[in-house]
């Protein structure tokens, strides 16, 4: 869509919000190889609760392509890609077995392994984007519109379409959210009913 819509119209965002959904390391990699700043929240799931070392403890080196485990070893990859979406690090079997912090890093293993997303560079990005107060802007404004849609779902019934084509979405999604702009005209203008007013004030 984002192709499309720079070929035909000579659009191009700087930025683009977008729920966890969207996170993938693929999509973020298309967004950031395209200069594109994602907005997105990422869901981590490489942090553990069982009392030995998260991903997070694990350096990595850039330059070498490698992790460091916090004894100063290395794990290295054969280059292989899994899924078509993750390599794997491993450390060396010697270097684990004698290694002290052995029990807090694999304890019903022989050696430690990593996975890394092969888009994990973009994934990087995202999350320093995370912490900054434009990511803040974006998800403000992003929940601002998805709330007018949740709006329409609940209290409208309007969970799909229900007219052919694309004239026909186009001229029930219009009257829709006609209805829904009036609706809050309505409440703005003249406050709310006088049964959710007297509840209000009880």
């Amino acid at each position: 869509m984002l192709d499309r819509t720079e070929r035909r119209f000579g659009l191009k965002p700087k930025r683009l919000a977008a729920d966890t959904a969207y996170g993938t390391g693929r999509f973020l990699g298309w967004l950031v190889g395209h200069r594109i700043a994602p907005h997105i929240p990422i869901r981590d799931a490489s942090e553990r609760d069982d009392g030995t070392f998260s991903r997070t403890d694990f350096r990595w080196d850039r330059r070498r392509g490698v992790y460091i485990c916090p004894s100063g070893k290395v794990l290295n990859t054969t280059g292989t890609v899994h899924d078509g979406k993750t390599l794997r690090y491993r450390a060396s079997k010697f270097d684990c077995e004698v290694c002290a912090l052995k029990m807090q890093c694999c304890p019903n293993g022989p050696a430690r392994q990593i996975p890394r997303d092969v888009h994990e560079y973009a994934r990087d990005v995202t999350r320093r984007l995370m912490r900054t107060k434009a990511f803040l802007k974006s998800r403000d404004q992003r929940k601002r519109v998805e709330m007018r849609f949740a709006h329409l779902k609940i209290h409208h019934g309007f969970e799909r379409m229900r007219l052919r084509g694309l004239s026909g979405a186009r001229d029930e999604f219009l009257l829709a959210a006609t209805v829904q702009n009036l609706k809050t005209l309505a409440l703005r203008l003249l406050g709310p009913p006088p049964a959710r007013r007297r509840a209000s004030f009880a």
